[in-house]
């Protein structure tokens, strides 16, 4: 069974970076379609980004130019790298794991979370003004 495990989250300014990492247990991790999400305060779980098998990514319209996703799968890790924080990047930060290796350009089923059957249990991003 499939593990996740997030790190690399913290307090950074507004205009900063950080990068996140996502590594996963189990022969299946490099095959899947993984994903980041992240819920603020008061809010619903958001997609953020998503990367496949073949590392074709998709990016949620909000982080689109400022942030990166990418897989090392020597390493069993999915890193997202985040740029030009804002306040509003503010969130826990979750990677999740699909049983697919792709979604075909299908956005509206790789940024659903009833897609992804494995999570991990997040990290703080916290970003100050």
């Amino acid at each position: 069974q499939v593990q996740l495990v997030e790190s690399g989250g913290g307090l950074v300014q507004a205009g900063g970076s950080l990068r996140l990492s996502c590594v996963g247990s189990g022969r299946t991790f490099n095959e899947a379609v993984v994903g980041w999400f992240r819920q603020a305060p008061g809010k619903e779980r958001e997609f953020v980004a998503a990367i496949e098998r073949s590392g074709g990514t998709y990016y949620a319209d909000s982080v689109k130019g400022r942030f990166t996703i990418s897989r090392d799968n020597a390493k069993k890790t999915v890193s997202l790298q985040m740029s030009s924080l804002k306040p509003d990047d503010t969130a826990v930060y979750v990677c999740a794991k699909t049983p697919r290796t792709a979604f075909y350009a299908n956005i509206h089923y790789v940024s659903a979370q009833s897609s992804y059957d494995t999570w991990g249990q997040g990290t703080q991003v916290t970003v100050s003004s």
